[in-house]
């Protein structure tokens, strides 16, 4: 099993900023990808950003120039960030961290953190 733990939401006026962090603990072999996605009140989850084994990551076009997907898996942190610039209020909404893990057993399994409350004040 594989647990994530986010933080870094919080309440932030417009043209600010906010890094959110996604730890994942477990018996985690290595990661196919890990991202983030959001969801505003009364719409879909959107994928926002990922990043891949490799280290080469992708952006939805509405955030492309403001957010940054990093990821530290060096000493077993497994941890994926995402930096926001210049937050807009239509930045506000739950961000969710996905990841695809490969466990030591071989098999690979995606598995959602609890999410993290986003609000840009205008």
């Amino acid at each position: 099993q594989v647990q994530l733990v986010e933080s870094g939401g919080g309440l932030v006026q417009a043209g600010g900023s906010l890094r959110l962090s996604c730890a994942a603990s477990g018996s985690i072999f290595s990661f196919n990808f890990m991202g983030w996605y959001r969801q505003a009140p009364g719409k879909q989850r959107e994928l926002v950003a990922t990043i891949n084994s490799g280290g080469s990551s992708d952006y939805a076009d509405s955030v492309k120039g403001r957010f940054t997907i990093s990821r530290d898996n060096d000493n077993a942190k497994n941890t994926v960030y995402l930096k926001i610039n210049s937050l807009k209020p239509e930045d506000t909404a739950v961000y969710y961290c996905n990841v695809e893990a490969r466990l030591r057993d071989g098999r690979s399994y995606r598995y959602w953190g609890q999410g993290t409350q986003v609000t840009v004040s205008s």
